[in-house]
């Protein structure tokens, strides 16, 4: 029996390596599966060797707060995946993570074939990290044409495969009356990381409080994953907003986005899906100051959503860092839905 390891560090990697493996297991093949992986691979029953949420670090100072822990997740991944001796690693996005467990894994053990799923933005900075990755990766599957001009330079064997999340069909026979029988949604997405929910969420209800001020008619729903329903939860409850709900379904998720009139997103897989769906929208990023100097010194792009990045302008309006406030985002959704 062959075996495969699935090697995720956050919940968009973790959805996207199930909709790729739940494509695997519809071929009926002989397959072991281990995994670090979150909620999406658990529901197709694979088994993840510790909880994802130990080693989902986003920011520069978040990975240095926690640099010892991270190295000792990394040496037991490492040892885990060359006690299941798979035959193939399978390592989704969070390159920082991923990328440098590949590394040893291929270091110790050659004949384990490498595949990362999710280039690592070299476009955008750290072009040469592409010379070290060819040393221990077998092949790299690639989101966009675009990037394999990078890899091949390097001689890198590389895919373009697309994003399998947009290729979802769109159910329309899914009922959301079950929870939220009104019109005039605009969704909300505060982000998957505990650190994203801690920037956003006060941003967030101060700009619902200031829609409701102006029209009550408006209906705010929230995107969550399991993992972080109570903790948005206890923003909304904290204050008492009203005309609310948080959803944390993926069965349904999709059908309530596309009810939806207008949509708030953080920077991030989610803005493709929203603009697949033809959601009018806005992207929003705020982190603390340090990781957004840090960023702005190391980065070499002028925007943050992949579509204004493949257009080079402006498609989607982005309010980051000083400009995702309240009063901001209220401006550009007020004015859209009453132009």
């Amino acid at each position: 029996m062959k075996k495969i390891f699935i090697l995720t560090g956050e919940p968009s990697g973790d959805k996207l390596a199930s909709e790729v493996i739940s494509e695997i297991k519809k071929k009926g093949l002989d397959l072991e599966y281990l995994s670090v992986g979150g909620t999406h691979l658990q529901s197709l029953g694979i088994r993840t060797i510790y909880n994802q949420k130990d080693i989902t670090f986003l920011a520069f100072t978040d990975v240095f707060l926690n640099f010892f822990k991270i190295k000792r997740k990394i040496k037991e991944t490492v040892n885990e995946i060359l006690k299941f001796n798979p035959d193939i690693l399978f390592s989704v996005d969070s390159p920082d993570f991923t990328l440098r467990v590949s590394k040893l894994v291929k270091e110790k053990n050659s004949k384990i074939k490498t595949i990362h799923f999710i280039a690592p933005k070299v476009w955008a900075w750290r072009e040469g990290r592409v010379k070290k990755m060819k040393k221990f990766l077998d092949h790299i599957l690639l989101l966009f044409n675009f990037e394999t001009k990078y890899f091949d330079k390097e001689n890198l064997k590389n895919t373009f495969v697309g994003h399998p999340l947009l290729d979802n069909k769109i159910n329309d026979n899914i009922k959301i009356d079950q929870f939220l029988d009104k019109k005039n949604i605009i969704s909300i997405f505060p982000g998957s990381r505990d650190s994203e929910i801690n920037h956003h969420m006060p941003v967030l209800i101060n700009f619902i409080k200031k829609m409701i001020n102006k029209n009550s008619n408006y209906n705010f729903l929230f995107h969550s994953t399991n993992k972080n329903k109570e903790f948005v939860s206890s923003f909304i409850i904290k204050e008492n907003i009203q005309n609310t709900e948080i959803i944390s379904d993926d069965k349904i998720k999709n059908a309530a986005l596309r009810k939806s009139i207008f949509a708030v997103v953080k920077s991030g897989t989610v803005s493709l899906e929203v603009c697949k769906m033809n959601i009018p929208s806005i992207i929003i990023y705020k982190m603390n100051i340090i990781n957004f100097y840090l960023a702005k010194l190391l980065l070499n792009i002028k925007f943050v959503n992949m579509i204004n990045i493949i257009n080079d302008k402006e498609i989607i309006p982005e309010l980051i860092q000083s400009e995702c406030n309240a009063d901001e985002i209220f401006k550009s959704v007020y004015y859209f839905l009453n132009k």
